[in-house]
């Protein structure tokens, strides 16, 4: 998987611009990325808050990790 250019300190904080009035073209032409990548990161994050993101990404690890150690079989 490819690793982002934006943490996600950094991501929370251009949705928090958006929310705060500043427009979506402004944003992604401010911090060079597309739009479709503005609406991903706002359906995957909505109102998070960082400590929620963070929380996110450890339980996403752990699926990960545990997945890994007990694969299905397929039936």
């Amino acid at each position: 998987m490819k690793k982002s250019r934006y943490t996600d300190t950094q991501i929370i904080n251009i949705l928090k611009q958006n929310q705060a009035g500043e427009s979506v073209a402004n944003l992604c032409r401010e911090h060079g990325m597309s739009q479709a990548t503005f609406y991903k990161w706002r359906s995957k994050y909505g109102d998070a808050d960082i400590n929620v993101v963070k929380r996110l990404k450890e339980l996403e690890a752990e699926n990960a990790r545990l997945k890994k150690m007990h694969p299905s079989r397929g039936y």
